[in-house]
């Protein structure tokens, strides 16, 4: 886990430093060049450096020892982190599209952009596209919802950039600044999408949920391994970061010890740790065959294919 924050922190450094600098560049020469559009990128690629500084913030807290208050840890702030970022995206979205719509009401009044902004804007396309395929690959190796958040953003950034780059040269090539407005509302636009789309990622994990329902059928599997274990149940599945947490009932024969119970639910749980990877805790139920309690809560195989 230690490896694995040092690597996001590294990450997330080398995004302030890329982005702080994309930021600046398109901003001011941005004003410069009389390029809302430009501008409206560079506001964009400043959310970024806001959204990286979060990410360090709760680095600090995921490294924390789990406490009285806090049993399974502090890994739950990286959801916190990317709600937070989302809501950070969103506020400069709607910030950007009410200024796009306030300046294409003036349209006639505003000056036609020089050719620097087509120069920022390709170089723009080119420092995001890096920066994103960093921030992505970075985040499918250690399994950050933070970074590939961020790589996310940072892609709708690139796709971003070349619509300015489009216009801004459609613009000085047509003489019409109305085009450029046009590109900053649809940037703005883009921005609010992409804030939208991070929330409900970060959503289902706030709420104890799992993208990826896959995961039910391989803890499943795995049970089925341990001999004289049957009727994997109530299986509830979770995640904290990029770990999983899993609680399940089955059933053994009742003429069984305590300790013979015990001793296949620790089989369970270590079938389950060599099968299922970056698994946090493991909780099984032991239960006589042929248990007739309703339960409501969870999945079965029963279940997971109705």
């Amino acid at each position: 886990m230690k490896q694995r924050l040092k690597q996001i922190k590294i990450a997330s450094a080398i995004g302030i430093l890329g982005n702080m600098t994309l930021a600046l560049v398109k901003v001011i020469l941005g004003f410069i060049a009389g390029s809302l559009a430009v501008v409206s990128d560079g506001v964009d690629s400043a959310t970024d450096v806001l959204s990286f500084i979060i990410i360090f913030f709760a680095l600090k807290i995921m490294a924390q020892e789990p406490d009285e208050k806090h049993s399974y840890g502090h890994y739950r702030a990286e959801a916190l982190a990317t709600l937070y970022i989302a809501f950070m995206i969103l506020f400069a979205g709607v910030q950007l599209l009410i200024f796009a719509l306030t300046r294409i009401i003036t349209a006639d009044a505003s000056p036609i952009p020089s050719r620097l902004a087509v120069v920022v804007s390709f170089v723009s396309v080119i420092g995001k596209l890096l920066l994103a395929l960093y921030q992505f690959r970075t985040g499918r190796k250690t399994e950050s919802a933070m970074l590939i958040a961020n790589g996310r953003n940072m892609l709708a950034d690139l796709y971003v950039s070349l619509g300015v780059l489009g216009g801004t040269f459609a613009t000085i090539t047509l003489q019409i600044p109305l085009i450029d407005h046009v590109v900053a509302m649809c940037i703005a636009v883009w921005i609010i999408w992409t804030a939208v789309r991070i929330f409900l990622d970060a959503n289902t994990e706030l709420m104890d949920g799992v993208n990826d329902t896959s995961i039910y059928q391989a803890v499943f599997d795995a049970v089925d391994q341990v001999e004289n274990v049957t009727n994997p149940h109530r299986t509830r599945i979770r995640k904290l970061s990029n770990l999983y947490l899993i609680d399940l009932h089955i059933e053994v024969d009742g003429a069984l010890t305590v300790a013979e119970g015990h001793e296949l639910a620790m089989e369970v749980e270590q079938v389950l740790r060599q099968k299922i990877e970056n698994l946090y805790d493991v909780a099984v139920h032991v239960e006589p065959l042929g248990n007739l309690e309703k339960e409501k809560f969870g999945l079965s195989p029963q279940k997971l294919s109705d």
